[in-house]
């Protein structure tokens, strides 16, 4: 692609030089406070209101740049053009492991800021956005759109009941799991660089939401424990740790009052409590639900002010619209105003909208990043790594492809580019998993292909079915791609059952009948209740979504050229009669594995290997921890196989006596360790007395009492290799 740039273009894209008649608010070299001091005068009512709307207009008497601030970053920058297209989140989760996380995350950012600084706009320059439209040289001619710097990434909201369809943009069911993904996420959006930021993260969605159906008018009820305990410690940490610049409030209500003016939310715990320094950004049209759906206000500028004064920032459009005639009508006053601009000015400072280019590391990005070679060998080992190998009998995986004539591939997902379920841009390369079976095999194996069905129906089930059958029969192993979309799990959709859909299975069940060589590959979002094929195939395998290479990634574990190391980041339960009702927030009345007393089909933390693990020599650093101390936990690790492999060893704590419910085990530690046959590591966890703390309603904090608590290491949740106890102490 080649961008042609104008004289006036080339002209504007000069950079600033910084004089002694330059306004402070222009000048590079003073304070950010000091410049918004000096910018928030110079605008008008109707300026101030113009720039709380995320796509802001150029104030162009004030050389203030548009601001397109409605981007997505989810698992890939969402572009008019290919980027690189990363696992699905809940498969981000599923490694297990921060650090790679923080890389992948800093790569979508990379491709985001390349993309802004590369692909100028009609009036606007390099790195300056504007309205206008992107002309670049394309086969078809086509004009392309330019992105900002606000992304609205990552989805953190805990998956507390299975049956929520945005499952697959999250972390999990786990809040230290999901905390120290999102804060991976969250350094790697925005960079390491002390001053500038490489794109503005936005943690959404908070909080308490994690229900599609009503979710415009639902009012979720938690108590202040559970609120404090379950549904906040990752957004806590997003921000406090990760330092995120943006947070998105939820469309729902929390006991009864809806977030988008939820002051216990956005001032007393966001700002008061964790000192966030960024912008609220109500979710798009939440600011409208107080009129049209929760009926507190009769007009839209009632709720706009009631939104700005309870804390919100920056709105879609409602803000431009309606704030000016709020502050004429005495809604609220013009240094409200202020406070929200002050805040949302902050950010893109540090984003260097208003600063020369030349000053801002990240504006020196390549576009040739963009969908690039070492980017693409990333989304393989992250897909490598998200592989879970959920059930293996007699050793039945790996498949020897020497011994192997003919290979029958089956299933709807099988030849199917699966990218994703919501902000997912496009794939230049997308390899099926039918692809990734050919790649591996090569010429000298035959494929034979059936779909067999669609993902809900079967139009001539009859005749699918006898071609799917037939495959089977024929071949040597069925390898059967199932799972589900976005006609099941989606924004807006939660799923009616666990299972998969009556039709998938009745297939995989004539499959196995015509060949007991049958493997399945679940290709999904949320858990998927698998109870019969665990039973009774030999080998079940989850791939997730796994982005523009999973083909690959799980044609390399079917046949032993990964060896997986994947685990669940959540409970697969049974069926829905496992579980409270949707509409129960409280977690302790059986939800997630910290509460659920029942039997899983998989447990959270499940995964298994090519290869086996011993833990040995489990060490405390003391056996009475006083309540403001640190406990220190060491154990080892040894791949006792033949095989390379990488071994999640998972830190359980237990309160033996508690004062009030407590979970049955909590996730206190975690590590991904790579080990050579033979090779031994220690891992060493550190667990401070406050993690151990509960939120006692009566004093509003976090209390640690003497207490014995249960140590348990091991490779799952339900697979505890190792226990000691020690004792919290005055």
């Amino acid at each position: 692609m080649k961008v042609h740039l104008g004289l006036a273009a080339i002209a504007l894209a000069l950079p600033f030089v910084a004089g002694a008649q330059q306004p402070a608010y222009l000048n590079p070299n003073l304070p950010i406070e000091q410049r918004i001091d000096d910018l928030i005068p110079r605008l008008t009512l109707q300026e101030k209101a113009d720039l709380l709307g995320t796509t802001a207009p150029a104030i162009d008497r004030l050389k203030i740049p548009v601001m397109n601030g409605w981007n997505q970053s989810l698992h890939g920058i969402v572009w008019t053009e290919p980027t690189t297209m990363f696992p699905v989140n809940i498969a981000m989760a599923a490694t297990w492991n921060p650090a790679l996380i923080q890389q992948v995350a800093g790569v979508i950012a990379d491709e985001g800021r390349a993309i802004y600084n590369y692909w100028p706009t009609v009036t606007g320059t390099p790195g300056r956005p504007s309205s206008g439209q992107v002309v670049i040289d394309t086969p078809d001619g086509k004009h392309i759109r330019h992105n900002g710097l606000v992304y609205r990434s990552p989805v953190i909201n805990i998956s507390r009941d299975p049956r929520w369809g945005r499952i697959v943009e999250a972390f999990g069911e786990d809040t230290l799991l999901d905390s120290r993904m999102t804060v991976a996420y969250v350094k790697g959006t925005q960079g390491d660089d002390p001053r500038y930021l490489k794109l503005a993260a936005t943690l959404k969605h908070y909080a308490v939401y994690n229900q599609e159906r009503g979710r415009q008018g639902l009012n979720a009820i938690a108590s202040e424990r559970m609120l404090m305990e379950f549904y906040l410690p990752h957004f806590k940490a997003g921000i406090v740790e990760g330092h995120a610049q943006s947070i998105m409030s939820s469309y729902n209500a929390l006991n009864g009052v809806p977030n988008s003016e939820n002051k216990l939310l956005l001032m007393d715990i966001l700002r008061d409590q964790w000192k966030f320094d960024g912008f609220v950004v109500p979710d798009s049209g939440a600011v409208q639900l107080l009129v049209n759906s929760y009926h507190e206000v009769a007009t839209m500028e009632e709720a706009a002010a009631k939104t700005i004064l309870a804390g919100s920032d920056l709105d879609n459009g409602l803000y431009p619209r309606t704030l000016a005639t709020a502050v004429q009508k005495g809604f609220l006053k013009e240094s409200d105003l202020d406070q929200s601009l002050r805040r949302v000015l902050r950010v893109r400072y540090r984003l260097g909208e208003f600063d020369p280019p030349s000053m801002v590391p990240y504006s020196k990005i390549s576009p040739s990043i963009i969908d690039s070679a070492p980017n693409r060998a990333l989304t393989l080992k992250t897909a490598h790594e998200s592989i879970v190998l959920l059930t293996n009998k007699n050793n039945f995986l790996p498949l020897d492809k020497s011994k192997l004539k003919t290979i029958a591939v089956i299933g709807p997902h099988a030849d199917f580019a699966m990218l994703g379920i919501g902000y997912t841009g496009l794939a230049s390369n997308f390899i099926k998993p039918i692809d990734g079976i050919r790649n591996k095999v090569g010429a000298g194996v035959q494929v034979l292909y059936a779909k067999g069905c669609n993902i809900l129906d079967a139009p001539d089930k009859d005749a699918s079915f006898a071609e799917a059958v037939n495959a089977a029969k024929k071949a040597d192993v069925a390898i059967v791609y199932a799972g589900l979309n976005n006609q099941l799990e989606a924004e807006g959709r939660d799923r009616p059952y666990l299972g998969l859909p009556p039709v998938q299975e009745e297939l995989i069940k004539a499959v196995y009948a015509a060949n007991p060589r049958t493997v399945l590959v679940l290709l999904n979002g949320g858990p998927v209740s698998v109870r019969w094929e665990k039973d009774n195939l030999p080998a079940v395998v989850d791939m997730f979504y796994g982005g523009e290479t999973g083909g690959d990634a799980v044609a390399d574990v079917l046949f032993g050229d990964y060896n997986p190391g994947g685990r669940l980041p959540y409970t697969v339960y049974e069926s829905t009669d496992q579980i409270p009702p949707m509409n129960e927030y409280d977690i302790t009345k059986g939800f997630t594995y910290m509460y659920f007393e029942g039997q899983p089909v998989y447990p959270f933390g499940h995964g298994l290997s090519y290869t086996s693990f011993k833990y040995s020599n489990l060490r405390l650093s003391t056996k009475r921890m006083r309540a403001n101390g640190t406990l220190t936990v060491r154990v080892d690790v040894q791949n006792t196989g033949k095989r390379a492999g990488d071994e999640v060893a998972q830190l359980y704590v237990h309160d033996v006596a508690p004062v009030v419910k407590r979970p049955i085990k909590q996730l206190q530690g975690f590590e991904r360790v790579s080990l050579n046959p033979g090779q031994k590591k220690t891992v060493t966890f550190t667990v401070p007395a406050g993690k151990l703390a509960y939120w006692d309603e009566t004093t509003h904090a976090f209390v640690v009492v003497p207490e014995k608590e249960d140590v348990m290491v091991g490779a799952s949740s339900a697979d505890i290799r190792l226990k000691d106890q020690f004792e919290v102490v005055k």
